[in-house]
């Protein structure tokens, strides 16, 4: 079976060229083509008995972060050192393009993040702002503070998902899919910044959780006199799945299928496991899922959101209300490395600090990473204490995104605690007059096995650990060093890849057009779930990010290049009272490409719901012929869809 996923030259349906005028000094307005296939595509479609294609849109979007973009620098003549703080996701790359820029040793330039009110992928580019606020301070010698408004940060902070498909899928009459052909463009705005890190997403999780055994995506970015582009929530993930999903259930129309059994019949059993669909993922390794069950969690979706119930129901509503029902499902790369490090010290005061690369914007890294210490050390939860967004304390870190937290960090986190502990267990063995082996830590003191009422407390044991004659380097810890601290940095050999499945279910008011979301339910695979409650908590976050694709959000520009949504009051994002409770089941097949067993959650809620809300929507009028080729599925859309359905077919 012929393999590929690249960066590449390859045709693509569309005419890019005839932008005008050219953005750029190029010959046209394309760059950074992308392709991934395997198998025989035209073989495929050979045999297949039933073809559905179709030109679909997802909409451009914004990240709507609570706190904009921000930036201080100040510089210490004195020391040299100058000192940024940022709303940064990646800190350690913000200081090494700033020394770049103004020419200055990274080891002087400091950069901090304090805790920050939402990131959700665009704030981990590199920003002009952060520049000039820098460069200022060292002109002037002062202090210098930018923060953006919130119409700066409409026009200024990355957006995303803009992409455009024509596809088809084959099936035969059964409903085995037996080929996916994909062509798309992604509008990246004036500069391409990310790169084909986001395109080559769309093309490796296109029919992610679906066996299909003849494949081919091939991708350009084009760019155009909007806002740049960043890798928001999901980064080229949710548009694969919009268009896979949309697809899934225009076949189940086509075939008589019911959209569930159509999916079941599909999806990637356990026995296939690990699965190989024949692409590379873009760090170069042959992808190959994680032990999962994707048909149960299937099942489970059905189940968590009653769906042969809301069918019985669907029967029933004949007026001018329509129920529909909608479901996506998606496998998802996560966790990407190289790698991501750890410092671990217990304090005399027995306080123990993990000193982290990595920045938190409101997902728990905190929490989870100190479960983790503590958990490995044996301290108590309370006295562990997370310290994280200073390159002066750590030196190296690839910062946040990509769902990659907890499975970088965390392994690194663990494996630092438990060199700790066995610097502990040495120092406590000479003062209990024991062996190493015979010492256990437990809520934060050492004993000996059997005699626990013989203990030394960490704190104690961190005093004695900085003279100790037991942290002599030895054959078994060559490495050895006073203190009770550790530094590592875990390695991982590719990405993990996660599974989930959103069931929307919608009424539509086919005079109006208006559209009420009746419920929502998430499953989800995360691997070993460290704390199940944060792990819930960002899967119905990022799922009301996914739907508000499928209901509202969309960014949209006039034809002189203008936003033309630049505020709250033309942006819509949801409100608590547009979404309905959000019960969220996991099941939990750990992974195997890391120690911890732990897979992407952080995205994973953001990638199906757009889908999931148009397939709804798209049900619930499906006598009527409707057919939802964009997103978001606002009442103008809906009327005119309905407009079209009533045209005769040519």
């Amino acid at each position: 079976m012929a393999a590929s996923t690249r960066a590449g030259l390859s045709p693509c349906p569309f005419s890019p060229t005839r932008l005008k005028p050219a953005v750029h000094d190029w010959p046209d307005n394309t760059t950074l083509p992308v392709s991934g296939s395997y198998g025989d595509v035209d073989k495929g479609f050979a045999q297949a008995e039933v073809v559905v294609s179709e030109k679909i849109r997802h909409p451009r979007m914004a990240g709507m972060a609570l706190e904009g973009r921000a930036a201080l620098a100040y510089h210490d003549a004195d020391t040299g050192t100058l000192t940024v703080w940022s709303a940064t996701q990646n800190p350690y790359s913000l200081r090494d393009s700033l020394a770049a820029v103004l020419e200055l040793p990274a080891e002087q330039i400091r950069v901090m993040v304090p805790d920050v009110g939402g990131g959700f992928g665009p704030k981990g580019s590199i920003y002009p702002e952060e520049m000039l606020v820098a460069a200022a301070a060292l002109k002037m010698g002062r202090p210098v503070k930018w923060i953006s408004g919130r119409g700066e940060d409409f026009l200024t902070t990355g957006h995303d998902r803009d992409q455009i498909h024509v596809a088809r899928v084959g099936f035969k009459l059964d409903g085995t899919i037996v080929a996916v052909d994909d062509s798309f463009l992604a509008d990246v705005g004036a500069y391409p910044v990310e790169g084909e890190s986001l395109t080559l997403n769309t093309v490796n999780h296109f029919c992610a959780p679906y066996r299909v055994a003849h494949f081919r995506s091939q991708g350009k970015s084009v760019v155009t006199n909007k806002t740049v582009n960043g890798a928001y929530r999901g980064a080229g993930r949710p548009e694969a799945n919009f268009i896979m999903e949309r697809l899934m259930d225009l076949g189940a129309r086509k075939l008589g299928i019911d959209p569930a059994e159509l999916r079941l019949r599909n999806l990637v059993t356990p026995s296939l496991m690990p699965y190989k669909p024949g692409l590379v993922y873009k760090d170069g390794t042959p992808i190959a899922y994680d032990p999962a069950d994707f048909p149960g969690s299937f099942r489970r979706a059905l189940a968590l959101i009653d769906y042969d119930e809301w069918r019985k129901r669907q029967k029933q509503e004949k007026g001018h209300r329509r129920i529909g029902i909608g479901l996506s499902c998606y496998a998802q790369g996560s966790g990407l490395g190289p790698y991501e490090g750890a410092t671990v010290r217990v304090d005399p005061s027995g306080k123990v600090y993990v000193i982290i690369g990595v920045t938190a914007q409101g997902q728990g890294h905190a929490t989870t990473l100190a479960q983790i210490a503590a958990s490995e050390l044996g301290a108590n939860f309370e006295d562990v204490n997370v310290v994280a967004g200073d390159t002066s304390l750590f030196p190296f870190g690839m910062g946040t995104g990509g769902s990659r937290v907890t499975a970088n960090a965390g392994p690194a986190v663990a494996q630092t605690a438990r060199e700790v502990k066995q610097k502990a267990q040495r120092v406590a063995a000479d003062l209990l007059e024991a062996a190493p082996e015979d010492i256990r830590i437990e809520r934060g003191e050492a004993f000996v096995v059997g005699t626990p009422s013989k203990s030394i407390t960490l704190a104690r044991l961190a005093l004695a650990a900085v003279k100790s004659k037991a942290l002599k380097p030895t054959p078994q810890m060559p490495r050895a060093e006073p203190g009770l601290n550790s530094c590592t940095y875990f390695h991982p050999a590719t990405v993990t890849w996660a599974f989930g499945t959103q069931a929307a279910v919608v009424d539509v008011d086919v005079d109006s057009c208006l559209v009420r979301l009746l419920a929502y339910a998430v499953v989800h695979d995360p691997g070993r779930a460290i704390n199940p409650t944060i792990v819930e908590a960002q899967l119905q976050g990022g799922a009301v990010q996914g739907l508000a694709a499928g209901l509202m959000e969309g960014l949209v520009y006039d034809e002189a290049g203008q936003l033309l949504t630049g505020t709250l009051m033309d942006y819509a994002i949801p409100r608590s009272d547009d979404v309905p409770s959000i019960p969220v089941a996991l099941t939990e097949h750990r992974s195997v490409i890391n120690p911890l067993g732990v897979k992407g959650v952080g995205e994973s809620g953001a990638i199906p719901g757009a889908a999931a809300i148009v397939n709804a929507v798209e049900d619930a009028l499906g006598e009527l012929g409707v057919v939802l080729r964009e997103a978001p599925a606002t009442p103008a859309r809906i009327w005119q869809a309905m407009q079209d359905a009533r045209k005769p077919s040519r």
